[in-house]
This record gives structure tokens, sequence and C-alpha cells, in this order.
């Protein structure tokens, strides 16, 4: 499995620890460095089964310049969602754990770490 973390995001570190606790095997990206493309973006996104307006930090600065919460979320602006996240990668929720069945789960809480953890196992 793969995980995608910004360091300096306390809810990044917890999963990261309960990751080692359970042994598990993982691979971390740290996307704001190796940032992820469209395409990583729009497969991402179908594991996660989200739109991308599901997964993006609107109460970041980047978003307010952009004017995000005015953006329309339908399959007609799809496509300019997926261009801002991956523009600004600052604006993806973390962190987003790919397990190894070809799903993912947004891992923010130490249940969805769990469950990715389980999916990795089955």
């Amino acid at each position: 499995m793969e995980i995608w973390i910004n360091p300096a995001c306390s809810k990044c570190r917890s999963a990261l620890s309960l990751l080692d606790a359970e042994q598990a095997d993982y691979t971390v990206r740290r996307y704001l460095e190796d940032v992820p493309g469209e395409d990583e973006i729009r497969a991402v996104l179908e594991r996660l089964n989200l739109e991308p307006w599901d997964i993006t930090r609107t109460q970041e600065a980047v978003a307010k310049e952009l004017g995000l919460k005015e953006w329309p979320r339908d399959a007609g602006a799809r496509d300019r969602w997926i261009t801002a996240l991956a523009e600004h990668p600052k604006l993806i929720q973390r962190p987003i754990i790919t397990a190894d069945d070809g799903t993912a789960v947004v891992a923010r809480t130490e249940e969805a770490v769990r469950e990715a953890l389980a999916r990795g196992k089955s």
C-alpha cells in the first residue's frame, strides 16, 4: 500500500504511527514534493469512489484565492477541480492510503487506517 502524506500534518503522523504499530508494508509518498499528476488524481478518485471536491481542502489560502467554494460541483467542472489539485497539491486532503486491493481511503481517523489495513490483508 502507499500513503500520501504531508510530514507537517498530525493526522498523517498518526496514520504512519498506526501503520508502523501494525507492522504494515507501505510506501510513503510526500505528495507536496512528489506531486501527483491529473491522471494519478483521477485514478485515486476512482479508487476512493469520490469526486475531486470531496478531497479538496477548501480552507487553504490557495482555495480561497481560487474561489473554490464558488466553483460548480458537477461533471462539467470535474476536470477544472482535478487540474487545481494537480497544480496546488496542498489542496489535496491527507493522508490518502491506496490499499493493495485496488481501493483507497482518506485516512484521517484511526478507523479509516484500520479499514485500509484490513483491505491490504484480504
